[in-house]
C-alpha cells in the first residue's frame, strides 16, 4: 500500500450518521499513518470535520449544489479510494461523476425491511460504524474503536461557558421526524420537575426547535454552531434526547444520556449499546415502524412516544446523571 494513500470519505447527512462515521478516518490514520484524509459532507455539518485531527481536508456540499459542481472541487485533489458511507441517489451521481475505486457501506436495507414489516430480528447486528469500518475492510483497518467523537476547541468551549452553567441537564426536544418527538406537554413537565428540584436546566436544538420548550427558568441554546452545541452538551451532567442528531452528539462528547425511542428501535443499528445510555422505550407489536422516522403515526395514536409518562424519563435521568 503506498504510504501517500490518499482516502476520500462521503457521508453527506444526516448529523447521527455524520457523527457515527468520525471513527473512520482515525482508523485509516492509525493504519496508514501518512494518508490524505478529505470528507465530503453537508455544509452544515462541515464544522463538526474542520477540527478532526485525521481528516485533512473537508469539502462541503452547498444546499442545492450539483454533484457535477460538487466533483469538480473534489477532483482538485485525486484520490486512491473512495468510500461512500451515504449509499444514495445522489452519492452515486458522484461516483459516476468521480470514476475510481469505490467501496460501499452495506445499507442494510434488506435486514430492515424485514424486522420493520415481519418483525425479523437481523442476524447480525446493524450497527452503522461497524459497517462504515466494513467498507474500509481492503485498507486493512480493524474494528478496534469506534465510539464517535468531536473535537472541539477552546473558543467552542468558551463561548459554551457564557451560555450554559456547568453540571446542568440538557433537554433536547426536536427531532427531524414528528413521530419521533416526545409530546411537548411532557418536554415542558419534565423541565419543570426539574428546575423546581433545584437542577439547571439548558434547552437545545435548532432555532424552530425553541417553542418546543419555551418554560420559564430554562435556559434557551437553540440555532447554536453544531461545535457550540456539543460544548454545551459537553458541560452537562446528562442529556434527554429522542433518537436523534443531538443524542449522537451528546454520546460523542461524553454526556450520559436518556433516550426516548419511538418509531424506532435499538436493533435498526443506530444506537451502541452503552452503559451511559438508557433508553426509554414501550413494548408495541407496532413498533418499528420506519428506520428513520416519519410526518405521522402511520395507525394515528403515537403510543410509542405519547404512552410514556414523565415519571420513567425522570427516574432514569436520577440514574445516569448520578
Amino acid at each position: 500500500m503506498s504510504s501517500n494513500l490518499r482516502v476520500l470519505i462521503v457521508r453527506f447527512s444526516s448529523l447521527g450518521d455524520v457523527v457515527l462515521a468520525t471513527p473512520l478516518p482515525e482508523a485509516v490514520r492509525r493504519r496508514h499513518p501518512d494518508a490524505r484524509i478529505t470528507f465530503v459532507t453537508r455544509r452544515r455539518y462541515a464544522d463538526l470535520l474542520h477540527t478532526h485531527p485525521a481528516v485533512d481536508r473537508v469539502v462541503a456540499l452547498d444546499p442545492g449544489e450539483s454533484m457535477a459542481s460538487l466533483a469538480q472541487r473534489v477532483r482538485a485533489e485525486s484520490f486512491d479510494i473512495g468510500l461512500d458511507l451515504q449509499r444514495s441517489l445522489r452519492s452515486r451521481r458522484l461516483r459516476a461523476a468521480l470514476p475510481g475505486r469505490w467501496a460501499t457501506a452495506d445499507s442494510a436495507r434488506g435486514e430492515r425491511f424485514c424486522l420493520i414489516w415481519f418483525g425479523r430480528a437481523p442476524r447480525q447486528p446493524l450497527d452503522v460504524t461497524r459497517r462504515y469500518f466494513a467498507a474500509a475492510r481492503w485498507l486493512g483497518i480493524e474494528p478496534g474503536d469506534q465510539r464517535p467523537r468531536i473535537y472541539l476547541t477552546a473558543a467552542d468551549r468558551d463561548r459554551a461557558a457564557q451560555l450554559a452553567p456547568a453540571e446542568s441537564i440538557a433537554l433536547a426536544p426536536g427531532a427531524a421526524w414528528a413521530s419521533k418527538r416526545w409530546p411537548a406537554a411532557r418536554w415542558r413537565d419534565l423541565a419543570r420537575r426539574l428546575l423546581a428540584d433545584g437542577n439547571q436546566v439548558v434547552a437545545l436544538g435548532a432555532a424552530e426547535e425553541q417553542a418546543l420548550l419555551d418554560v420559564p427558568g430554562v435556559i434557551p441554546a437553540f440555532g447554536l454552531p453544531l461545535r457550540v452545541t456539543a460544548a454545551v452538551l459537553e458541560r452537562a451532567r446528562a442529556l434527554v434526547a429522542h433518537d436523534s442528531g443531538l443524542l449522537h452528539l451528546g454520546i460523542a462528547v461524553g454526556t450520559p444520556a436518556v433516550a426516548l425511542f419511538g418509531p424506532t428501535v435499538r436493533a435498526l443499528g443506530f444506537v451502541a449499546e452503552s452503559a451511559s445510555v438508557r433508553v426509554i422505550e414501550r413494548d408495541l407489536a407496532c413498533r418499528p415502524c420506519s428506520p428513520f422516522g416519519s410526518v405521522s403515526c402511520p395507525l394515528g395514536h403515537h403510543r410509542c412516544l405519547g404512552g410514556i409518562p414523565v415519571e420513567p424519563v425522570a427516574a432514569a435521568l436520577q440514574e445516569v446523571a448520578a
